[in-house]
């Protein structure tokens, strides 16, 4: 009697276990799996959250948004994206506040493709709780001006332009293992001015967070993984402009298997998110 009733326990939670499709599992950056509760108590106790998202995943999307309001619920936050350009600034306040609506946003500034499903329910959620939200990214035309010609393309814009990207000279760390491996990937023709071309990025949203930073207030900071990973690119230039600033960031990994930490995802940010590769993209 004894060992049927094991032998039933053993089996309902085989059959549970089975029927427990998780759609993604937390690892710090060692591997270990976490609760999300340790997470938000780490993004809750630090100046800057800088969240690595895959672009077109409805996880990423989905604990962007949810760890936000959570964040928000205990202490005062300031939000940011590498989706809006700094130029665009302007146009995000005028809808934050309520100038303009969605449609006039729409037609002056120059949103993602995906924003709609993507980025608007975080720039909504600011603006009905009457938050900042910095658009930190250098625009587009001026990172592909550093592409061509390097960083010295940027001393011939405006004054005004120049009030849109990272004070110049802009600092840059060839060897850093990021920039790289871009060089790497990217083939042996290619022109040492395309990590240039990241790094105008990196630093720009570097800058524009660090500028926006507030005693007893969370950034929340939403970007590409490879804008964050192994504590480069934006880390990088924020651990520049300000030493002692505390930062906690989170990468978004895609696996077959939920269950462990695949190697070479080890060391990626403080918290990894493994998602389940099979998980519905939004684009």
């Amino acid at each position: 009697m004894k060992a049927t009733f094991i032998t039933l326990v053993v089996l309902f939670s085989l059959i549970s276990n089975a029927q427990d499709k998780k759609a993604y599992q937390l690892f710090d950056k060692n591997g270990k799996k976490v609760s999300y509760k340790k997470l938000l108590k780490a993004a809750e106790g630090t100046q800057v959250v800088l969240f690595g998202e895959f672009h077109n995943n409805a996880i990423s999307h989905w604990l962007e948004l949810e760890l936000t309001k959570d964040v928000a619920e205990n202490k005062a936050v300031v939000l940011g994206a590498e989706m809006l350009e700094a130029d665009n600034q302007k146009q995000v306040d005028q809808y934050l506040n309520g100038d303009i609506n969605q449609k006039k946003l729409d037609s002056t500034a120059r949103l993602w493709p995906n924003y709609k499903t993507d980025y608007k329910p975080l720039v909504d959620f600011a603006k009905e709780n009457k938050l900042q939200f910095i658009a930190t990214n250098i625009p587009r035309r001026f990172a592909s001006l550093v592409s061509k010609k390097g960083f010295e393309a940027l001393e011939q814009l405006t004054d005004e332009e120049k009030t849109w990207i990272a004070p110049q000279p802009i600092p840059y760390d060839a060897t850093l293992p990021g920039y790289v491996e871009m060089l790497k990937m990217m083939g042996e023709h290619t022109s040492p001015n395309m990590p240039k071309a990241q790094a105008s990025k990196d630093a720009t949203m570097a800058y524009f967070i660090s500028k926006n930073l507030k005693d007893g207030t969370t950034f929340i900071h939403y970007n590409g993984s490879y804008h964050s990973d192994n504590f480069e690119a934006i880390s990088w230039y924020l651990k520049t402009y300000q030493p002692n600033v505390k930062i906690v960031t989170i990468s978004s990994v895609e696996q077959k298997d939920l269950t462990k930490l695949d190697i070479e995802n080890y060391n990626k940010a403080n918290f990894i998110i493994v998602i389940d590769e099979d998980v519905t993209k939004t684009y």
